[in-house]
């Protein structure tokens, strides 16, 4: 698959946003973050305006952004309508979380409550996500069943550094966001090469002998090109990487987006100094966001479409 620029933003920030967002009212609602102002400013800022940015560029790669609304109406049958409707009705206990937080300096029932159903619906809102890619059966890399929980786990590790950064910021870090920024680390960097293996290892079940039904005859080959030009199906669903290009790109990920989180977790759970793990925590979210954009543009590179097999 050809990866779109807004498309690669949309996952990137939607799913930090979420991430950091869930979590913010996971701990809140606990009392482990406290009801500081600053904190909420920068925290709930963030993280609704990263899933806002993200939800808004995804409305640039459709054919019509104007009638995206429309798609809220197909809830029933369409994982793309389910994320925008969770994604709306996320909104409303995140504001109220946000009243709270920022105006009261309060996190009592109310708001607690608000915070723990944000939470809930942030990780909804985010398998929804997924769910877009993994039910779309013409793309083997994407339907399968570990799509979901690397989104999942993607969203909560970029979630944890971004908070792991404000904890430290205002002084209310006490060592509980980095051990979750290593466990998720180490989960979400597992699950990742065992998507990677999985694909790698998979026989493709479209074939053109089966695309064509005439596998009883032997070998099929095209006698000629669908098209004498290029076209959309080509621009947008026959995008090639060589493989030297993605095992260089994995590894770049690798590092980036997780082996540097886990080693800052690691890091900063032996040391005490606040004004040295402030920097080792903007740094580790530094290089984890670069990373991530170019996980998501590999997850969309490598994708193959089953229509690339009248195009070979």
């Amino acid at each position: 698959m050809h990866p779109s620029v807004s498309i690669i933003f949309f996952t990137t920030a939607s799913g930090a946003g979420y991430g950091l967002l869930a979590l913010m009212g996971l701990f809140g609602a606990f009392g482990l973050l406290p009801a500081d102002r600053g904190v909420g400013i920068v925290g709930l800022g963030l993280a609704l305006g990263l899933t806002t940015a993200g939800l808004l560029s995804s409305t640039f790669h459709l054919g019509h952004p104007e009638r995206a609304w429309r798609a809220l109406s197909q809830w029933k049958t369409s994982w793309l309508s389910r994320e925008g409707v969770m994604a709306i009705l996320t909104y409303m206990p995140a504001v109220l979380l946000a009243i709270g937080w920022v105006f009261m300096e309060s996190l009592g029932f109310i708001f607690a409550l608000a915070g723990l159903i944000a939470a809930v619906l942030s990780v909804i809102t985010i398998y929804c996500t997924a769910m877009i890619y993994a039910s779309l059966t013409p793309i083997r890399q994407w339907h399968n069943p570990l799509t979901a929980p690397n989104y999942l786990l993607l969203g909560l590790l970029t979630g944890v550094v971004a908070l792991n950064v404000i904890a430290y910021m205002f002084k209310a870090e006490h060592g509980l966001f980095a051990w979750l920024m290593l466990v998720l680390g180490v989960a979400a960097w597992a699950a990742k090469r065992l998507y990677w293996r999985a694909i790698d290892s998979e026989v493709p079940v479209t074939t053109r002998e089966t695309a064509t039904g005439l596998g009883h005859l032997g070998k099929v080959r095209p006698l000629e090109p669908p098209h004498t030009s290029p076209n959309y199906l080509q621009k947008e669903m026959v995008f090639r990487i060589a493989r030297d290009h993605a095992v260089r790109l994995r590894l770049l990920v690798q590092v980036l987006t997780y082996a540097i989180p886990v080693a800052a977790a690691l890091i900063l759970i032996s040391t005490d100094g606040s004004a040295f793990g402030l920097l080792l925590s903007i740094m580790a979210l530094m290089f984890a966001g670069i990373g991530v954009l170019f996980e998501r543009w590999l997850f969309f590179a490598e994708a193959e479409h089953t229509v690339g097999l009248y195009y070979n």
